[in-house]
Formats: structure tokens, C-alpha cells, sequence
């Protein structure tokens, strides 16, 4: 949603334990940005960011998810210049398999380590760091 020539996005950081109990997220290739990133999008007339950052992922990966602790928003200037502003929630899954749809081409599930190196945007870097010292602190 475009308000006041500013944009309004939300996504999630999709997390699970892989079979060596290691975190992995579930990150996007967009192959029309040519980038590695969470899923997200922008917010649609009507909907709560909370409702557009479910809808998102759902629509990007297939998966359904659970909100669960909200992360830090990141704003940047858009490929049309607006100024906009993603909202971002740590989500666990309730039920489906990733899978790319839509604009997203491909899903990789990684380590945190391999996210840090794989995330195209150094603003998604901070998204994560600030979602792993959440998970720390819930431990």
C-alpha cells in the first residue's frame, strides 16, 4: 500500500531446527531482482501488517504460518524512490511444504551463518542478527 507517496510492506523470517538441531530460515530468490532475501510485500487496501506479512509468505513459499515476536522494521528507498517501510515477524510453521510461487523463483532453507552470506541486503542482515538475538534470549 502506497500512502502519502510512502510505502507500506511487512514479511517474516520463517524459521525450524534441521535434523542436527542447527536454526535454519527460509530464504527468497527473486529472479527478476536477481536477489536473496525473507519474504515479504506490500501491504493491500484494508489489511493489517500482520495480515499482509502472513499473506505474503503464504503466497512466496506456500507455507501458513503463526506470527510470533515482531522484529525490527527496516526503511529504504524503493526502484521508484518512495520511501518504504517493511514490517518483519519471527514465524513458525503451521503447516506446508516451501516451495517458490509467484515472483519468488527459488527457497532455500540455511543455516544462520549461510543467511548471513547468502542475504543480498545489508538491511536483512540486521533483520536476522536481531532475530537470532531474540531466539538466544528465549533459550
Amino acid at each position: 500500500m502506497v500512502v502519502n507517496d510512502a510505502v507500506r510492506a511487512a514479511g517474516g523470517v520463517i524459521a525450524r531446527r534441521n535434523g542436527r538441531g542447527e536454526l535454519e530460515v527460509l530464504v527468497i530468490h527473486r529472479k527478476a531482482r536477481a536477489d536473496w532475501s525473507f519474504p515479504k510485500g506490500k501491504v493491500e487496501a484494508g489489511e493489517s501488517d500482520e495480515e499482509c506479512a502472513l499473506r505474503e509468505v503464504a503466497e512466496e513459499t506456500g507455507l501458513r504460518c503463526a506470527l510470533g515476536s515482531e522484529l525490527p522494521s527496516v526503511s529504504y528507498r524503493d526502484r521508484k524512490d518512495r520511501p518504504k517501510r517493511v514490517r518483519y515477524w519471527a514465524m513458525t510453521i503451521l503447516r506446508g511444504i516451501a516451495q517458490p510461487l509467484n515472483e519468488v523463483d527459488a527457497v532455500r532453507w540455511v543455516t544462520v551463518a549461510e543467511a548471513a552470506r547468502t542475504l543480498t541486503y545489508p538491511r536483512d542482515r540486521e533483520v536476522l542478527s536481531a532475530f537470532v538475538d531474540g531466539q538466544i534470549a528465549q533459550a
